[in-house]
């Protein structure tokens, strides 16, 4: 939840210039690439994360977005993050990653509101019945 919100703070300072606005000030001009469509995703995936609605699809999309930020302008200046600015991209990057494999938490919305056949669909069927293996066929 709290990098789903420090994402979406992130892209709601550079779209509304709130929070001490985009990097240098302001916001970012509407449809500029890549931070305005970058701002998008950090608003609209960071909500999604934040109330656990599509986490992994959030937040590999997020994932994505960060590490193009980290290679395409900090990793060019140099190697590590340390010395190039870097960290806050890598750690969301990888942050984001960790949640795509994990998946959304105990307060996540899709598991307050989503159906209960839903949730006990792993190894069975729907109702929790045990589904016989599909043999193959010769």
């Amino acid at each position: 939840m709290v990098v789903g919100l420090l994402f979406a703070c992130h892209g709601a300072a550079s779209l509304f210039g709130v929070l001490g606005g985009a990097v240098g000030g302001g916001t970012v001009p509407t449809g500029a690439w890549p931070g305005w469509y970058a701002a998008v995703i950090q608003l609209v995936a960071g909500v999604l994360v934040l109330v656990g609605v599509g986490t992994r699809s959030a937040a590999f999309l997020a994932s994505g977005s960060m590490a193009y930020a980290y290679f395409k302008v900090h990793q060019p200046e140099a190697l590590f993050p340390l010395q190039n600015g870097g960290e806050i991209a890598a750690l969301f990057c990888w942050s984001f990653a960790l949640l795509v494999f994990t998946g959304p938490g105990a307060l996540a919305l899709d598991r307050v509101f989503g159906s209960r056949d839903a949730a006990d669909s792993g190894a069975h069927g729907k109702g929790g019945q045990q589904t016989a293996p599909v043999a193959a066929q010769a």
